[in-house]
């Protein structure tokens, strides 16, 4: 990966993930991301269908987006790796430095609801 890749993200607050069915249907989701040392994380319900895609198929693609899920830019291909959230605590940290009061909040609903999370960390 090159550093004009990784700088496509930087000032972006959402990321376009695609991750594909097993018929090779790609699905594409908005969601939150931090970037560490190279590597995209985003967290996601541990029970979302994302996950499921991800374990059976680990190739995506990435581009930065609008919160609706507009490119912004071109798509790259990449390769997740799933982490349980409990274990990353750092980029949790990253996440609420990054998003405030919304993170907090939402935290504060998933854990009322008792939502499990998972962290996709994307490889480019």
């Amino acid at each position: 990966m090159t550093r004009d890749t990784l700088a496509r993200f930087a000032n972006q607050r959402y990321v376009n993930l695609e991750s594909f069915r097993k018929n090779g249907q790609g699905i594409r989701t908005p969601l939150w991301f931090v970037e560490a040392q190279g590597v995209l994380y985003m967290r996601t319900p541990a029970q979302s269908a994302k996950v499921k895609r991800i374990r059976n198929n680990p190739r995506v693609r990435v581009v930065p987006s609008d919160v609706s899920g507009n490119p912004k830019g071109e798509w790259i291909n990449g390769e997740a790796r799933l982490i349980l959230a409990e274990e990353t605590e750092r980029v949790n940290q990253l996440v609420k430095r990054k998003y405030g009061l919304l993170k907090r909040l939402i935290d504060i609903r998933s854990w009322l609801k008792g939502t499990k999370y998972m962290v996709i960390a994307v490889h480019l």
